[in-house]
């Protein structure tokens, strides 16, 4: 007889923000809310994990005092229903480092590396979600074929509350903004 996986009773109800900030970190490892509900995401894979890395360090190091990079956290999107995304690298204000939970007002970049199951989430949920909270940039990485990832950037139209296309880079991403900063892709 196979073992059956019986989900814990609060993956089946909306959860407010006040019991979300109750749990430990290990109950807040590898999920995202979203409306209020959990949504578990899958571990990713090393390659994932270590462009993901790459990414945060070359930003972190190009965003000088100011700006801090950092991978796996929360960013609160909303309080009501309760939206945290675990954004992939998040780019976010040096003197926030102590603040919690992490506010779009603090972050002025999110990048997401799409993985096999993420594709739609990446590419459409959270850019919407993303641009509403108002983040001003937004990095979608894509893991090419050929093994050096391409960066598609966008950039926030705060009046309308929606990304434009900022450019897309294989090879050296060479962006002025942000920050000034280039990556060797090819290096990831």
């Amino acid at each position: 007889m196979a073992a059956e996986m019986i989900a814990p009773a609060w993956m089946h109800r909306q959860i407010t923000s006040e019991q979300y900030d109750s749990w430990s970190e290990e109950q807040c490892a590898g999920i995202e809310i979203v409306d209020g509900m959990v949504a578990v995401s899958p571990s990713a894979s090393k390659r994932h994990n270590r462009l993901a890395r790459l990414l945060a360090n070359a930003l972190d190091r190009a965003g000088g005092t100011e700006w801090n990079a950092d991978t796996d956290f929360d960013v609160r999107l909303q309080d009501v229903p309760l939206n945290n995304r675990r954004p992939d690298v998040v780019v976010y204000r040096a003197d926030t480092i102590d603040t919690s939970p992490t506010r779009p007002e603090h972050v002025l970049l999110v990048v997401e590396v799409v993985s096999p199951g993420s594709e739609t989430t990446d590419r459409v949920v959270k850019v919407d979600q993303y641009a509403n909270a108002g983040i001003p940039f937004y990095w979608r990485v894509e893991q090419a074929a050929t093994g050096v990832p391409i960066v598609h950037t966008h950039v926030l139209d705060p009046a309308g509350r929606a990304y434009r296309d900022g450019g897309v880079f294989g090879g050296v991403l060479k962006a002025s903004v942000p920050f000034p900063v280039e990556i060797d892709l090819g290096t990831l």
